[in-house]
């Protein structure tokens, strides 16, 4: 007998879906940062065994649209609520806000679900105690399983429920594969990583990553890439004085890219203006964010 499913990481922005997923593959997939908002597309991370595949889905955070490109990005998460196995609903400790909506639909959708109480190292047990309670009243189950995915406390326990739960099936992905994406799309990635590690206010979230020329010679990797910004102010602010910031990002980016492909790399990036991109739906298309 042989299983597999799709089981998808759902919660509000920040509370440790990233970390999660990268700790059940056992790579890391998805970029992580301390704000809210890190995850901007779907992305999937395959777990194989002899008898079993689980393609786990990293996902946005819930919430409240502001402008288009958010708009796109819960639209990850509502396509998400359809194609499920398995939810793993993830909170913070603590944590006891939710949309009432997406709650709704998963309860309605009789799919098995698992609350996933994150960062209990940051909380005194009593507190965790009262949370387990509440969320398990919220969804009537008793697959509520403190975590600290941080520090793979209980990450066992997890992935042991979830082959319980998983569906007879046929393996949706070949048994080598990690993930859907391309490796242009997890080189953008690392770049934003650092631009979200390195800037602050509202710059990370006014940057979008094209990765426009990838050529792959004997010894290295030659990447072009474009950094694009909603203002000619963010632009410099970017490059810095004589262009020191873009510099210091850049060698932080590279030398993580060269870990990722285990070769060198000639990694150029150029700042360009593209005034409100993130309201623009032609703009959004061509940057992959196509539900």
């Amino acid at each position: 007998m042989h299983k597999a499913g799709f089981v998808n990481i759902i919660g509000n922005p920040n509370v440790g879906k990233s970390t999660l997923m990268n700790a059940l593959v056992g790579e890391k997939l998805s970029i992580i940062t301390s704000k809210a908002q890190t995850t901007r597309h779907r992305i999937l991370g395959i777990v194989n065994g002899d008898d079993f595949q689980i393609i786990y889905s990293d996902l946005p955070g819930i919430l409240t649209p502001a402008y288009k490109l958010q708009e796109k990005m819960l639209k990850f998460v509502e396509n998400a609520l359809n194609d499920a196995d398995i939810f793993l609903y993830m909170i913070e400790a603590g944590e006891t806000k939710y949309n009432e909506k997406i709650i709704g639909q998963i309860k309605d959708s009789g799919v098995p679900v698992i609350v996933l109480i994150n960062k209990i190292d940051l909380s005194s047990q009593e507190k965790v105690i009262q949370n387990i309670a509440y969320w398990s009243g919220i969804f009537n189950t008793d697959r509520v399983i403190p975590l600290s995915a941080l520090n793979n406390f209980n990450i066992e326990k997890i992935l042991n429920l979830i082959i319980d739960l998983l569906p007879e099936s046929q393996a949706y992905f070949p048994k080598d594969e990690l993930t859907d994406k391309t490796v242009r799309f997890f080189v953008s990635e690392i770049i934003r990583e650092k631009v979200l590690l390195n800037y602050k206010q509202e710059i990370p979230y006014s940057v979008e990553i094209v990765v426009e020329s990838f050529k792959e010679e004997a010894n290295i990797i030659r990447i072009e890439a474009n950094l694009y910004v909603t203002r000619e102010s963010q632009k410099m602010i970017i490059l810095g004085e004589k262009g020191k910031s873009i510099k210091k990002m850049g060698t932080q980016a590279r030398k993580d890219i060269e870990e990722f492909v285990s070769k060198r790399v000639y990694l150029d990036l150029t700042v360009k203006v593209i005034k409100d991109w993130r309201d623009n739906e032609k703009q959004l298309k061509r940057f992959g964010y196509e539900n």
